[in-house]
């Protein structure tokens, strides 16, 4: 295990730098050189109980430091961190951190036992070209379910300002989506787009309206990235504003109740993003069992839509490939439309043609 957790700790420096967070790279790496030596890091992991890569564990770590500067626990720290020093350097900011790690440890510990929740807002644009697709076909309003929902942030994904390098969607909120996109726009980007009915859960759901808890979503957002830092207060007073509610519940058993629940007429769309890389394989293959019993019941008065935005692993791939794909299954009919290609933040998205095909496992 403890060359797994030296792995990730250098796998995910490498993620993050990729993702334009030089300073969670650097202090994933000085927390590498750390557990190598058998300092705090070593203490704070040893003996973890699961998979490190697929805990994030890396993370959780970063963002119990972060969390420390939010909250104003680490004054010292938060005087080195990127938002109080934008020249920052981590041969000064990796002391002060260690200091700050060793005298909290059981803070840390506790911290460190929930996964990181960012509810990254970015998502939308990969989902939204099958949100515009459902919404060409079929024109009765929408009724939304979303699993795996975090804080609720992408159910007012329709609300939205969308800018890209090609093209453009204007919304209803000061939320602003941007990306850099490559190849087709979609193909209906001015749908109108109406929502009958928004639902979602989520095992341990974030409250919008409790500060603890908006503390903790922002912890998980990288110091050295303000503009998403922006992004998700913005995404937060909006979800306040709307009332967003995210239902406490089991994602398999919420779901079949919802289906056995759903209405006589108008598209019933199931969404949910990098979710389906958390639950054990055989629940993954029982959400996807519900949704195509569901598929093959509808009609063309009650149609049903599958959208999602997930992991290459899921599908037919390289199960360490980084990438993501944004997917749209409707019925009748089952037809697959494989929309785009990007990563966990949607940094910059790759439109793939109508004729790309990726299996599902």
């Amino acid at each position: 295990m403890t060359d797994a957790i030296a792995h990730h700790l250098e796998e995910q420096a490498g993620w993050c730098r990729a993702l334009g967070s030089p300073f969670t790279a650097d202090l994933l790496l000085a927390m590498k050189a750390d557990f190598d030596s058998g300092g705090i890091i070593r203490r704070l992991t040893e003996g973890w109980p699961g998979n490190p890569r697929k805990d994030a564990l890396g993370l959780r770590l970063a963002g119990a430091l972060h969390h420390g500067v939010l909250a104003g626990d680490a004054p010292d720290l938060a005087a080195h961190y990127p938002q109080a020093s934008p020249d920052w350097d981590m041969s000064t900011v990796w002391p002060v951190a260690m200091d700050w790690l060793n005298a909290h440890e059981a803070r840390i510990r506790d911290f460190i036992q929930s996964p990181p929740q960012t509810n990254e807002t970015r998502r939308a644009i990969a989902l939204l070209p099958g949100f515009l697709d459902v919404a060409a076909r079929w024109s009765e309003p929408m009724h939304m379910l979303e699993l795996g929902a975090s804080a609720g942030l992408l159910q007012n994904w329709d609300r939205f300002h969308y800018v890209t390098d090609s093209w453009g969607r204007t919304g209803s909120s000061d939320v602003t989506i941007r990306t850099h996109w490559r190849g087709p726009a979609p193909a209906h980007p001015q749908a109108r787009l109406t929502v009958a009915s928004r639902a979602a859960c989520d095992q341990s759901p974030m409250d919008v309206h409790n500060l603890a808890h908006v503390l903790r979503l922002k912890s998980f957002i990288w110091p050295d990235q303000a503009e998403r830092l922006a992004r998700l207060d913005a995404a937060i007073r909006l979800a306040q504003d709307t009332g967003v509610r995210v239902e406490k519940a089991d994602a398999e058993d919420w779901l079949k109740a919802r289906l056995a629940a759903r209405p006589a007429t108008g598209p019933f769309v199931v969404y949910h993003s990098v979710f389906l890389i958390y639950p054990p394989r055989d629940k993954i293959e029982r959400i996807m069992g519900l949704i195509a019993e569901a598929g093959a019941r509808a009609t063309e008065k009650a149609p049903f839509a599958w959208l999602c935005y997930e992991s290459e692993s899921l599908f037919e791939g390289d199960k360490a490939s980084p990438a993501m794909y944004a997917r749209l299954q409707t019925w009748p009919g089952g037809d697959v439309r494989w929309i785009a290609r990007s990563d966990g933040h949607v940094t910059r998205v790759e439109a793939l043609e109508p004729s790309v095909h990726v299996a599902l496992r």
